[in-house]
């Protein structure tokens, strides 16, 4: 999609911040600047990606995760959702949706995908990595038409084009309806760790608030502003238990204010109340 949008003029192009950490060495950066694209960090706040911000980068291209931003987890507002639209329409510029998780919400339907208000502005990526398993290498796109056979010149171009046998299997759970009620049970799993991750917090660390649990497989949890968030990372890591900060997650890699991205998704429930209850004294 890059490289489509390079040969349109697209020279510029933000990327949500936190979103990719730094962007010295941020894969999605580096495929941008392969292109001939320079990239910049847009702020996100609890209503997702800041328009205004955006708006004042002077790129023509972004790239958002609306239904489950990565890794604080907030759900793009809809009021930001047609300011998002209307600046792409007034700007010739374009956004590119990762809806890599939307299948996984708890507390209500997904959230629809901005491509249906855009169409002709809005490419939404998707994948089975989540919903499968990472190892089924798959993933679609839906392209504005007008950008349709360069985006697939392109694919062409880059990998010769995906497995086969693959596609076949996917369509036949797909059509076949077994891919929903595959999604229907995975959802009850995970609505079950997420349900453990909050009550373990709740009574081993009652202090510390958990945002970003609308959808998906992980929550961030905000710890006291003293904290230093390496060094929890850091401790917990020394009893066996897999803490991630923020701060790699910022383009200026600043750990501060000090959060943790606490994953659940390939995490059984006993693991969740037990790794919570090891480091329950370095989260409080």
């Amino acid at each position: 999609m890059l490289r489509a949008l390079s040969q349109l003029g697209v020279q510029r192009a933000a990327l949500e911040d936190p979103g990719y950490g730094d962007l010295a060495v941020s894969d999605s950066a580096r495929a941008a600047r392969a292109v001939g694209i320079d990239v910049v960090p847009v702020p996100v706040d609890e209503f997702g990606l800041n328009v205004t911000a955006l708006e004042a980068s002077g790129v023509r291209a972004v790239v958002v995760t609306p239904a489950h931003q990565s890794p604080t987890g907030v759900v793009l507002a809809a009021k930001r959702r047609h300011a998002l639209l209307e600046w792409a329409a007034r700007n010739d510029g374009f956004v590119i949706e990762d809806d890599y998780d939307s299948e996984f919400r708890y507390d209500r339907e997904p959230v629809g995908v901005l491509q249906g208000l855009a169409p002709d502005r809005v490419f939404t990526i998707g994948t089975v990595s989540k919903s499968l398993a990472p190892a089924v290498r798959l993933g679609w796109v839906l392209v504005p038409p007008a950008l349709a056979d360069a985006v697939a010149a392109e694919k062409r171009v880059s990998d010769r084009g995906s497995s086969g046998l693959d596609q076949l299997a996917v369509a036949a759970l797909l059509e076949s309806g077994r891919y929903d009620r595959h999604l229907r049970r995975m959802r009850a799993v995970y609505a079950r760790r997420r349900g453990v991750l909050i009550d373990s917090l709740a009574r081993h660390a009652p202090g510390v608030r958990l945002t970003g649990l609308a959808a998906g497989f992980h929550a961030v949890a905000h710890l006291p502003e003293s904290a230093d968030e390496r060094a929890v990372v850091a401790a917990a890591r020394q009893r066996s238990v897999g803490l991630y900060g923020m701060g790699p997650e910022r383009s200026t890699t600043v750990a501060a204010p000090p959060q943790l991205v606490l994953g659940f998704g390939n995490v059984g429930e006993r693991a969740v109340e037990s790794g919570i209850a090891a480091v329950a004294d370095l989260l409080r």
